[in-house]
């Protein structure tokens, strides 16, 4: 069964980015250790990175972290969502217009202008293909920004939760979480390496 999974590094204070983020600063002020995991060469780190991509049959982005994953500074051939690892996932961009050029255009994108919930459905139909395709179940993963996983969250379609929680407190910059109704979390995993804890949850509905 195809599960949708919010899969994101998020700071001791709760932020998903520092201060300032943009086009040019996509983590903003300090953000940028968040994701020191994901370049480390703890054997733990390297599986989940590893496993989280194999798992991915599509996944899901907000149009602001589309503009810094496709910006001048974003993806590159050694750069990017499981970079130097196995699978090349579809990714589906929830957002109010196509962009006129994508840069990342070896990519599979597909844009979605008719909401969220949308384009977790047009995501699932890829994931499901390419389970059916590979002979085995694959996610959908959320991966951003905040407000998309907030979003998700909060209309009751996400199963799962992923944080990669890392050991920064930057002080202000774009929160998780925001308030709203509250959820009930099943712990599934804790792995601590010396980088990040990796938290993993399923959603009670």
């Amino acid at each position: 069964m195809t599960r949708i999974i919010a899969d994101i590094s998020v700071s001791l204070d709760g932020f998903v980015t520092g201060p300032g983020p943009g086009p040019d600063s996509g983590l903003g002020i300090g953000g940028e250790a968040l994701h020191t995991w994901a370049f480390s060469d703890d054997p733990d780190d390297r599986r989940v990175l590893r496993e989280g991509t194999a798992r991915s049959g599509a996944v899901v982005l907000g149009r602001r972290l589309f503009d810094v994953v496709d910006g001048p500074n974003g993806w590159d051939g050694t750069t990017g969502y499981g970079a130097g690892e196995v699978g090349r996932p579809a990714f589906v961009v929830v957002t109010g217009a196509p962009p006129k050029t994508v840069r990342t255009a070896d990519l599979d994108w597909t844009f979605v202008t008719t909401g969220l919930a949308d384009a977790v459905a047009v995501a699932r139909e890829r994931a499901e293909a390419a389970s059916a395709a590979g002979g085995r179940d694959l996610d959908v993963v959320l991966m951003g920004g905040g407000a998309t996983i907030r979003s998700a969250l909060e209309a009751g379609s996400v199963d799962g939760l992923s944080l990669h929680l890392a050991p920064v407190v930057l002080g202000a910059g774009t929160p998780l979480f925001t308030g709203g109704a509250p959820r009930t979390l099943v712990q599934r995993e804790v792995l601590a390496t010396s980088t990040a804890t990796h938290l993993t949850y399923d959603i009670r509905r």
